[in-house]
């Protein structure tokens, strides 16, 4: 059994993910960490309860979502792992943060691994298999754990909206078609798990979504 733990970090507010099973091990999804308080949560957390992180894994390279990557390096020795298209087809995270004013903060740690679609990821006796849902970025991916019946979808579908599409490499088109091809298509009660907002499940989107809903 999964358990799947959000933390609401940095001025975007993205939900960062520690994901754990039985045996102790887990991966950690989309760093968002900023502020001196919110490594000392995210690190109490997976000290207290024992979790070996196996991964760092990246939805996409926005850098509201890459805040804590080298924290996480630093303190954990991992680097992140996240699809070539964000890599190379992004402005680095740094660039990225000029827009907004905050420079300081980030720190470029290189990709450790890339990520394709269809890959599996693997810790302790759990899996998540990687699904390419371009659109919002162009190497956006979510994480779908069959067994426990939840993806994490990073900023490709919210709880009524999709995710914006005028940035860097943005499609909108692209983006729908590849939520309703790769997102729509799990089973209905699949539970997925934004990169900002609250959760929901398939059928809700699909059914209630304005964005899809034709």
């Amino acid at each position: 059994m999964i358990t799947v733990k959000s933390f609401e970090f940095n001025y975007f507010a993205v939900n960062t993910y520690v994901l754990h099973d039985e045996t102790g091990d887990g991966v950690l999804i989309d760093c968002g960490c900023f502020r001196k308080a919110e490594e000392e949560e995210l690190t109490n957390y997976i000290t207290s309860n024992n979790i070996t992180l196996k991964h760092l894994l990246c939805t996409h390279l926005h850098v509201d979502h890459v805040f804590g990557n080298e924290f996480v390096h630093r303190t954990f020795g991992l680097k992140p792992q996240a699809h070539k298209a964000d890599d190379e087809g992004l402005p680095t995270p740094l660039e990225q943060a000029r827009k907004f004013g905050i420079m300081d903060k980030v720190r470029a740690v290189k990709i450790g691994k890339y990520i394709v679609g269809n890959d599996v990821i693997r810790f302790g006796n759990s899996e998540l298999v990687a699904r390419l849902v371009p659109g919002h970025s162009p190497g956006s991916l979510i994480f779908y754990n069959q067994k426990n019946g939840f993806a994490i979808v990073g900023d490709a579908i919210f709880n009524r909206g999709i995710g914006r599409t005028d940035l860097w490499g943005g499609d909108r088109d692209l983006l729908v078609a590849a939520i309703k091809d790769k997102i729509l298509s799990l089973p209905d009660d699949t539970i997925l798990y934004p990169g900002h907002g609250p959760s929901t499940n398939v059928v809700s989107e699909s059914l209630n979504n304005p964005f899809l809903v034709i």
